[in-house]
């Protein structure tokens, strides 16, 4: 008699969700246990000293700010490259989209270290920019370059699936329905790609928090204009002051929870919303 029980390629539940337990464990779970457990090296008075003196604030402001900054412009422009990738057939199609990756593939101090050399006061770009009284190397603004330039590839790499997939009849019967381009952008084709949207830029705005190696060249590190959180971390450690590095650290960790859970909760709202119509 044939078992009535499904056969799976991969071992069953109980045996996966035992393996990917302890992975996860040891990847994440107990690293970040032992960032909790040093802090509490600290009193509760000392901790709130050292994560609320005011250069430790202004970094976070810089951070956190940059990061939500260059998520939201990789939102749009990451969305339109993956667009002109998709819709468009065109000369160096190729060439362009293995560019996309490009942020990937580079060594995030190789990418620091270009775009200085660019954006600084003698570089490419900074010295037709300087006469106007734009200064982007050494200042935040070149942090949000770096930002955007590191997170680019995660919008666009989630859209592009989407937009592939997405058929071109719903177009067409709103164009036949009297709709305009922006009505069916905005009425058919933007709430199918919202959940990707949102997926890509909370990808960035979390890969953009914790970057150290593309932002620490071109920022400048002045202390309460250009220093980002990470750094102070690094700071903390050479100084062998563990414990105000790891209650830095759990500061970052918590505020990225909130805003990613944040995000998240969009996300189900969103796909809720759409999906009740």
């Amino acid at each position: 008699m044939a078992s009535n029980k499904k056969k799976h390629l991969l071992p069953g539940f109980g045996l996966s969700l035992g393996v990917t337990l302890v992975y996860l464990s040891l990847i994440v779970l107990i690293p970040l246990a032992a960032v909790f457990l040093r802090t509490t090296e600290l009193t509760l008075h000392e901790f709130w000293a050292v994560v609320t003196t005011p250069r430790v604030v202004a970094t976070y402001k810089l951070t956190f700010g940059a990061s939500l900054l260059a998520a939201l412009i990789n939102l749009v422009f990451g969305l339109l490259t993956a667009w002109v990738l998709v819709r468009y057939q065109f000369v160096g199609k190729k060439i362009l989209d293995a560019l996309v990756d490009l942020p990937f593939a580079l060594p995030t101090a190789v990418a620091g270290i270009s775009l200085t050399a660019i954006y600084a006061p003698n570089g490419w770009l900074g010295q037709w920019l300087e006469p106007h009284g734009i200064k982007v190397a050494f200042t935040p603004l070149g942090v949000v370059v770096a930002l955007t330039f590191i997170g680019l590839p995660f919008v666009v790499r989630t859209v592009q699936p989407v937009l592939e997939d997405f058929s071109a009849e719903a177009e067409e019967a709103a164009a036949s329905l009297g709709a305009n381009r922006w009505q069916t952008f905005y009425k058919i084709i933007l709430p199918a790609i919202w959940p990707a949207l949102l997926t890509g830029s909370s990808l960035v705005f979390a890969r953009a928090v914790g970057e150290y190696g593309s932002v620490i060249f071109i920022a400048g590190n002045m202390p309460m204009i250009s220093e980002i959180t990470p750094l102070m971390i690094i700071t903390k450690l050479e100084q062998y002051d563990y414990a105000g590095a790891t209650a830095i650290a759990v500061v970052m960790l918590v505020i990225s929870f909130l805003l990613l859970l944040l995000i998240n909760l969009l996300q189900w709202w969103s796909n809720h919303r759409h999906g009740n119509k």
